[in-house]
């Protein structure tokens, strides 16, 4: 009999390297494996300061800079995992080191809110752009 840390069981646990969409998916950054592809596709997700691939290997010590609405996150791989983990386990994979919004960021955002301004949801479609330009080329007065 092999000790218990030999085993394939134990071995498969811990790879040292997996691909990107699999490790965002596992980390809880991204709810799908699906959303991580696409968002990797979309060139949302950076690895070191490239462009993060889905089928790109992630080691520990890796940076990733995904941009989300509004701001980017950035986070350092602390390990790695192929399979589906507890959400406690799964933060345990990264170190999160986004920096906080400053006081006028968040200020400005509340004061956004109040006043009911809300960033597009989606790109303007023919016939609001036709719209804007008019707008943008009328002459005041």
């Amino acid at each position: 009999m092999g000790r218990a840390d030999d085993s394939p069981a134990s071995l498969a646990a811990a790879p040292e390297a997996v691909r990107l969409d699999v490790w965002l998916d596992v980390a809880c950054l991204f709810k799908t494996r699906s959303q991580a592809t696409t968002a990797c596709k979309a060139g949302k997700v950076e690895v070191n300061g490239q462009p993060g691939k889905p089928h790109r290997l992630l080691r520990a010590g890796d940076e990733l800079r995904i941009s989300r609405t509004g701001y980017k996150q950035i986070v350092v791989v602390r390990g790695v995992a192929e399979h589906h983990l507890a959400k406690p386990a799964a933060r345990q994979l990264y170190e999160d080191r986004t920096p906080q919004p400053s006081p006028e960021e968040v200020e400005l955002k509340r004061l956004m809110r109040q006043a009911g301004i809300r960033p597009p949801t989606k790109a303007p479609d023919k016939r609001t752009r036709r719209h804007l330009r008019r707008m943008k080329e009328e002459p005041e007065g």
